[in-house]
């Protein structure tokens, strides 16, 4: 892959990066640690794969809904969801704000689907605080606990 704005490099270099002699071929994106990132350092393919791969997991979440209660649904939540919405968000949390609200909205399924399952409301003097941080909350506090320790260390 070849990351420049003039359009003429990928030409300039095309066939001439070699490997033990071959000649290595130009690649539209490429992925590094589970994050890919294309010619224009985007993260369009990224954040596209990732909703895709997150809505099938929030829909095998609705196929078991019914036979979990709150705790389990949460817990699955937690361990097949969650993580594939915050991998690597420092990374790529720069991309444009339709990624991340497209993000956000498989996370608002997810947990519809967790708070289903909830007794009738108390009284609001009662109510407890959602457990629930959003994941633009979440981004920003990673990215801030990332710059203290850039700066304490």
């Amino acid at each position: 892959m070849v990351a420049s704005r003039s359009p003429a490099a990928g030409p300039a270099v095309e066939g001439r990066l070699r490997f033990g002699g071959v000649p290595l071929p130009l690649q539209e994106a490429v992925k590094v640690l589970g994050v890919e990132v294309d010619r224009e350092l985007k993260f369009d393919g990224h954040i596209k794969h990732i909703a895709k791969k997150t809505s099938h997991r929030v829909s095998a979440l609705r196929r078991v809904a019914s036979f979990l209660d709150r705790g389990g649904k949460l817990l699955l939540y937690k361990a097949q969801i969650r993580p594939y919405l915050e991998y690597a968000a420092l990374f790529w949390m720069s991309c444009a704000a339709s990624h991340t609200r497209r993000l956000d909205s498989i996370q608002r399924r997810a947990l519809r689907l967790v708070d289903a399952a909830d007794p009738p409301d108390p009284p609001a003097q009662f109510k407890p605080v959602s457990p629930f941080d959003s994941l633009e909350h979440r981004r920003d506090v990673a990215a801030l606990v990332v710059f203290h320790k850039a700066q304490v260390q």
